[in-house]
């Protein structure tokens, strides 16, 4: 059977199952059923989908491929069992029918194998594209090809005396029964065809196309390429014909084959200690994303000209948020991945947190948590790389261009994929690694071993595993589900208060509410955190709300408002005194100036030797120039001991705003479509399509005419509504269609889907499929 005719004969719900399993056979749509087979057996697409198979029924497709023709079902039973009765020798083969039937029934539905149970195949193209299957090298008719036909018929000659055809044909006949080949070779060279046997099959040898002979033969490796047991396919490489494995390895195709994945191994959590740790986590990563924002608004870090940032700049943001360097390059590239921070402010360019920022900062915890988590699962960029070297020795840099990695999202996808397999259970490493090898043995590599490493590690710092398990919430976000309302119970809730110290400090007995832990870290200075925060009024931090605007009294009555304990009077002091000393000396542009109503205390000033350098002039009793800059006359004034403010040309004071400052950020990461899933409604309108033109295909009808008449016209919200009901119902409608040079024509169509303003539908005008434009369509009539 033919797998053009295979692929048609298959049922409009199978047809749906592969174009869902597999949605670039569908992009776009083909215009019959043999365009589909034809793609479906392209290099890329085959691929793609060998990628997803895990390694029990990766193992069905090469013992397929091992044969150069149809199997039957019996035979794969027999070699699949073969290599299942390895895990257990003395209970005998064990039955590899239910599991050999669920991967045929899955490779079935993936278009991969097809053919009746005595003439199972795969499908074309499969066999090209499975280089050395299960470790098999070529078969001797491709191992010697590139073999002068001299040399070829001198080996002949020797292994397979007295037989008729080219070298090649003979050498081939001798080498599918290699039973005495081998065994007349040396010790020495059948330890080199073990080594060789159950793959990988090549092997580097010096001067490998030497002509040598049986007689001439000095060495292990000579035996074996006199013999062609072993066939050079380069000036120094060799390989094992597949004959040659296949004797070596008794006939069986694979070895220590597994049916079921293997089991996980780790410590047992339990699973609302699990969720409540997770959901801490969570409420601590979207305060450091809060607390980073806030801080970048104030003293934004520079671009570096390569891009990125720089390394000093990152070791400082992580003094600040007190986390490690890989943790806090984890919440800078998640913050810049949801669009909250974005390089901005200049030619230099500042990283500065977004207008989407503010927006997202209002709303609710557990929401803002599920959009940095979806971020996180879905960005192709990797927080883990930063700090290590690439290939020139050159440092890679939290917000550059280089730690992308296209394979990301689907490492991380597939790690929580292996944890919500073992509910309650945090996996050791290695545990997940052997996992992950067997539901995709094609996906291996020492990158995706690091992803899988980084993407355990920075799960737990987002909040989506506690203890080492995936949570509730965590779960709900892998599932699709409503992690908001899952996690939204588990976090701590905000309090609205602090405890006030006479020894000038505030202790935060839990979580501050959004609004009270912005004014708290502008009026004092954070000095610990833990379990509670502790901070430290100062008369540095008091200076700084009152240049951010504040009033003396508005910050006592805040205090007061928010205290659970009354306000020491030494605070209250402080508090006071710093704010009578405000703004008395004001700083304006001369270069500067200082003015004060009160010349004694500008006497004193002038008087003060440590502002000698600030070469003041008295141009009135109230009045002092300088020739420094005034953000220099401030600070130096300040260190002096005085409190100035900084005023205007108007003579305004000028306040300090600590949020002003945003940019426009890029468009944030959204969640992709998994690669596996097509959207039910999309595939039922692509198989109705493909029917449809294979019909027209087979039929070869010729194009019809559109009706006479008055070309159909109608509003947009209209024609989209009679589309999609004829969609639907799988009818036949007339339309209104402007070709590209604006002329009105009119089309019969069987629609088929409609997305991204386009219809895909079968025109019974061209005899074809086609896109419209949704916008060119004038109207929609019935038929």
């Amino acid at each position: 059977m033919e797998f053009t005719e295979w692929i048609r004969g298959r049922t409009d719900e199978q047809l749906r199952a592969l174009v869902s399993a597999r949605p670039e056979l569908i992009t776009p749509v083909p215009a019959h059923l043999e365009g589909l087979a034809s793609r479906a057996g392209s290099p890329s697409a085959i691929a793609r989908v060998l990628d997803r198979l895990d390694r029990f029924t990766l193992a069905v497709v090469e013992t397929l491929a091992v044969q150069d023709g149809p199997m039957p079902r019996e035979r794969l039973r027999e070699l699949v069992g073969a290599a299942l009765a390895d895990d257990d020798a003395e209970s005998g083969p064990r039955d590899a029918e239910p599991a050999l039937s669920a991967a045929l029934d899955r490779l079935f539905e993936l278009a991969l194998v097809y053919g009746p149970d005595d003439a199972l195949d795969l499908g074309p193209g499969v066999r090209k594209v499975l280089e050395d299957p299960a470790g098999l090298g070529p078969r001797a008719v491709d191992a010697f090809r590139h073999h002068a036909p001299e040399q070829l018929d001198e080996m002949a000659d020797e292994v397979a005396p007295g037989t008729e055809g080219s070298g090649k044909e003979r050498l081939a006949a001798a080498l599918a029964e290699p039973a005495a080949l081998v065994e007349s070779v040396s010790p020495e060279a059948r330890g080199a065809l073990d080594q060789l046997a159950w793959g990988p099959p090549a092997g580097r040898v010096p001067n490998a196309r030497r002509e040598v002979s049986v007689a001439s033969a000095r060495s292990p490796i000579e035996e074996l390429l006199a013999r062609g047991l072993l066939a050079a396919t380069g000036e120094e490489s060799v390989t094992l014909p597949r004959e040659v494995g296949l004797y070596l390895r008794g006939g069986r195709v694979h070895r220590g084959l597994l049916a079921l994945p293997p089991p996980l191994e780790g410590t047992a959590r339990d699973r609302k200690l699990a969720d409540r740790t997770a959901a801490g986590q969570a409420f601590t990563f979207v305060r450091s994303v809060e607390e980073l924002c806030e801080r970048w608004s104030v003293e934004p870090p520079g671009v570096l000209r390569t891009g990125g940032l720089g390394v000093r700049d990152l070791k400082r943001t992580a003094a600040e948020l007190d986390l490690p360097e890989w943790a806090t390059a984890l919440v800078i590239e998640v913050t810049h991945a949801a669009g909250l921070i974005a390089a901005g402010g200049g030619v230099d360019g500042e990283w500065l947190p977004t207008s989407g920022y503010d927006l997202w900062r209002v709303r609710a915890t557990a929401d803002r948590w599920v959009t940095l988590a979806l971020t996180w699962l879905h960005m192709d960029r990797v927080p883990g790389l930063v700090g290590d070297r690439d290939d020139r020795d050159r440092p890679f840099n939290a917000l550059h261009t280089d730690l992308r990695r296209s394979s990301a999202p689907g490492v991380r996808a597939a790690t929580l994929g292996v944890l919500a397999a073992a509910p309650g259970l945090a996996p050791a490493r290695d545990s997940v690694l052997e996992r992950l090898a067997w539901e995709q043995p094609r996906r291996r590599g020492p990158l995706r071993e690091q992803l899988t490493e980084f993407a355990l590690r920075e799960a737990e710092q987002v909040g989506v595993t506690g203890l080492g398990a995936l949570s509730a919430h965590g779960r709900a976000l892998l599932e699709g589900g409503e992690p908001a309302q899952v996690l939204a119970p588990l976090l701590p809730e905000p309090v609205d208060h602090v405890l006030l110290q006479a020894d000038l400090t505030a202790i935060a007995p839990g979580p501050l509410t959004s609004e009270l832990n912005r004014w708290m870290t502008l009026t004092a200075d954070v000095e610990s955190k833990g379990g509670a925060t502790v901070y430290r009024f100062s008369e540095s931090s008091i200076r700084r709300a009152l240049d951010a605007g504040h009033g003396g009294e508005e910050l006592v009555s805040m205090l007061s408002r928010h205290s659970a304990t009354p306000v020491p009077q030494a605070l209250s002091y402080l508090v006071t005194d710093v704010a009578r000393r405000h703004g008395r000396i004001r700083v304006g542009t001369a270069s500067a100036y200082i003015r004060c109503d009160d010349p004694a205390l500008l006497d004193q000033i002038t008087a003060d030797r440590r502002s000698a350098a600030l070469r003041l002039r008295r141009l009135a009793p109230t009045v002092i120039a300088s020739r420094s800059s005034r953000a220099a006359l401030v600070d130096s004034l300040r260190a002096m001991g005085y409190a100035p403010v900084a005023e205007s040309l108007d003579g305004d004071v000028i306040i300090s705003q600590l949020d002003s400052r945003r940019t426009e950020g890029l468009a944030p990461v959204r969640a992709v479509a998994s690669p596996n899933g097509l959207d039910p409604e999309v595939a039922v309108a692509a198989v109705r399509a493909l029917r449809a033109g294979d019909a027209a295909h087979l039929a070869r009808r010729e194009p019809v005419d559109a009706p006479g008449g008055q070309v159909p016209r109608g509003p947009a919200t209209a024609t989209i509504s009679a589309l999609q009901e004829a969609i639907k119902q799988g009818v036949r409608v007339w339309i209104g269609y402007l070709d590209s040079q604006g002329n009105a024509t009119s089309r019969i169509l069987e629609p088929a889907r409609m997305e991204g303003g386009y219809l895909t539908a079968y025109d019974e005008t061209r005899a074809a499929v086609h896109r419209f434009a949704l916008h060119r369509i004038t109207g929609v009539a019935g038929l």
